[in-house]
C-alpha cells in the first residue's frame, strides 16, 4: 500500500503565505472582527428556528442537551484552536487533515464540508424565509404567499426570500472581506441585543412548574436532544478559515473560537430556559418562530414578537454571510491543491475576494434553499460534521507525533486525553442519528471517494510537484542502467 500523501504544516502556510499576505487576501480581521464573525456564524437558525426540534425531543432538559452538545464541541474547539494557531491558513480542518493524515483524507473531509456548508446554509436561509413571514404579520398583517414563501415539498412553488438572502451574503462577499465584517458586526450586536432582551421578557414569566417533568423521555429524550441541539453549534469551525486574513491568525483564532464557544453556550442554555419557563415545554415543542411566540404569549402584544423576529431576521442573514464566507475560503484551499478545478482559487485583483468561487456557491446552494426539502438530509449533516470533527481531533494526535517541533500558539490541555474525548463524544453523537442516516453517509463517502479517485488524485498538485523532484533523478539513473 503506498503511503499517504501528507502535506507539511510548514508547506500549507508557506503556499498561502499566511504569516505575510495570504494568496491574494488581505489582512483586514482583528480579534474583535473573529469573535464576532463566530458569533455570526454559530447564533441563528439553531436557537431562533431549531429551539423547538430540540424541545420536542427533550422537553425542558434540552438545557442538558445544550450543554452536551458544547462539551462535544468544546473537545473539538480546544483541538480547532491548538490547529488553527499552528497551521493559520484558510483551508480549516480540510488543510489540517491533509497535514496530520494524508490527502484522501483531507479530500474526504472537504466532501463533508461541502455537505456541512452547503445543507446548513440552505437551511438556514429556509428559517429565515420562516422569519420573514413571521415579521411581515406582525408589522401588516399580511404574509408572503405560500407559492413564494416554501417549496415543493412543503405545497409551494419557490422560496423566494430563501434565495433573495442567499444572493444579499454573496453580494457582500464579493464587494470584501472588510465589509463583511462589518456587517458581519453589526448583525452579531443586534442579535445579542435582541437575545438578551427576550431572556428579560421571558424570565419575567418564570414559572417553575413548567419545568416538570424535567425529562419526560429520560435519557433517550436528552440524547436525541443533543443530536438536535448539535446543529445550533454548527459554524465555530468557520473561524479557522479566515485564517489568511486575519491580522494576527496565530495568537487571535484561538482565543475567538474558546469566547465565542463559551458565549453561545450560556445564551442558549439562558435562552432554552427563559422560553420553556415562561410557557412551558409542550407551547415550545414543534412551534415555527418558537421565541416571537414566547413574547407574544407573555406580552399579549405582537409588537415585542415582531423585534424577535427582526432579530432573527438578521441573526439568520449573518449566518448565511458567515457560513458561506468559510465555504468559499476551503473550496479556495482545495483548488489551491489541485483536488477540484482552479477556478475557485482565483482570487479579484480589484476586491481580494474569489469571485467567482463566490458566485457559484451562491447559485449551487440557492438551488435547494428554494425548491428542496431538507428535513431528510440534516441528520446527514449532522454526522458528517461530526466526522469532520472527529478527524480534527485525531489531526492534532498524529501532527503532535510528527510535528513535536511545530510553533503552536496553543495547546490542547490535558493532552491526550482532550483529543480523545472529542472522538468519544463525536462517535456517540454519530451512533444518535441512527442506521438510516449512517447507511446513507457511508454511500455520501463512497461517491466522494470515486470523485477524489476520477478527478482529484489525477490532478493533485501536491503529487506533481514530488513526481517533478523524482524525475531527474530517474533520469540520471537510467542511463547507468543501460
Amino acid at each position: 500500500m503506498p503511503a499517504p500523501r501528507i502535506k507539511s504544516p510548514h508547506l500549507l502556510v508557506a503556499e498561502s503565505g499566511a504569516d505575510r499576505e495570504g494568496h491574494g487576501l488581505k489582512r483586514t480581521m482583528g480579534l474583535f472582527q473573529l469573535i464576532c464573525f463566530g458569533v455570526g456564524a454559530i447564533v441563528g437558525t439553531g436557537i431562533f428556528v431549531g429551539l423547538s426540534d430540540s424541545v420536542a425531543q427533550a422537553g425542558p432538559a434540552v438545557v442538558v442537551s445544550f450543554v452536551l452538545a458544547a462539551i462535544t464541541c468544546v473537545f473539538t474547539a480546544l483541538s480547532f484552536a491548538e490547529l488553527g494557531g499552528a497551521i493559520p491558513v484558510s483551508g480549516s480542518s480540510y488543510s489540517f487533515a491533509y497535514a496530520g493524515l494524508g490527502e484522501t483524507t483531507a479530500f474526504l473531509v472537504g466532501w463533508c464540508l461541502l455537505l456541512e456548508y452547503g445543507v446548513s446554509i440552505s437551511a438556514v436561509a429556509v428559517g429565515w424565509s420562516q422569519y420573514v413571514n413571521e415579521l411581515l404579520h406582525n408589522i401588516t398583517g399580511h404574509q408572503l404567499p405560500a407559492a413564494l414563501s416554501v417549496g415543493p415539498g412543503d405545497g409551494g412553488i419557490v422560496n423566494l426570500p430563501a434565495v433573495i438572502v442567499i444572493a444579499m451574503a454573496s453580494v457582500l462577499l464579493v464587494r470584501g472581506v472588510r465589509e463583511s465584517a462589518r456587517a458581519t458586526a453589526a448583525m452579531a450586536a443586534v442579535k445579542l441585543v435582541i437575545l438578551l432582551a427576550f431572556c428579560v421578557v421571558g424570565y419575567s414569566a418564570f414559572k417553575d412548574g413548567n419545568l416538570t417533568p424535567f425529562s419526560p423521555a429520560g435519557l433517550g429524550g436528552i440524547g436525541a436532544g443533543t443530536t438536535a441541539a448539535f446543529f445550533s453549534y454548527i459554524g465555530f469551525d468557520a473561524i479557522t478559515t479566515a485564517g489568511e486574513e486575519a491580522k494576527n491568525p496565530r495568537r487571535d483564532i484561538p482565543v475567538a473560537i474558546l469566547v465565542c464557544m463559551g458565549l453561545v453556550t450560556l445564551l442558549y442554555c439562558a435562552v432554552a430556559l427563559a422560553a420553556i419557563g415562561a410557557i412551558g415545554g409542550d407551547q415550545v415543542a414543534g412551534r415555527p418562530a418558537a421565541l416571537s411566540y414566547v413574547v407574544n404569549a407573555v406580552t399579549g402584544s405582537t409588537i415585542g414578537g415582531g423585534v424577535v423576529a427582526f432579530g432573527a431576521v438578521v441573526a439568520i442573514a449573518s449566518v448565511v454571510l458567515a457560513v458561506m464566507y468559510g465555504q468559499t475560503r476551503i473550496l479556495m484551499s482545495m483548488s489551491r491543491d489541485g483536488l477540484i478545478p482552479r477556478v475557485f482559487e482565483k482570487v479579484s485583483p480589484k476586491t481580494s475576494t474569489p469571485v467567482a468561487g463566490t458566485l457559484i456557491v451562491a447559485v449551487v446552494f440557492a438551488v435547494p434553499a428554494a425548491f428542496a426539502s431538507l428535513d431528510a438530509v440534516m441528520n446527514l449533516c449532522t454526522i458528517g460534521t461530526l466526522a469532520v470533527m472527529a478527524v480534527v481531533n485525531i489531526a492534532v494526535i498524529a501532527l503532535r507525533r510528527r510535528e513535536p517541533g511545530l510553533a503552536r500558539s496553543f495547546r490542547v490541555p490535558l493532552y491526550p486525553v482532550g483529543p480523545l474525548l472529542g472522538v468519544g463524544f463525536c462517535l456517540y453523537l454519530m451512533y444518535e442519528t441512527g442506521r438510516q442516516t449512517w447507511i446513507q453517509f457511508a454511500v455520501f463517502l463512497a461517491i466522494g471517494l470515486l470523485v477524489y479517485v476520477a478527478y482529484g488524485r489525477r490532478h493533485s498538485t501536491l503529487a506533481r510537484t514530488a513526481a517533478t523532484e523524482v524525475t531527474p533523478d530517474a533520469a540520471e539513473r537510467e542511463p547507468q542502467a543501460v
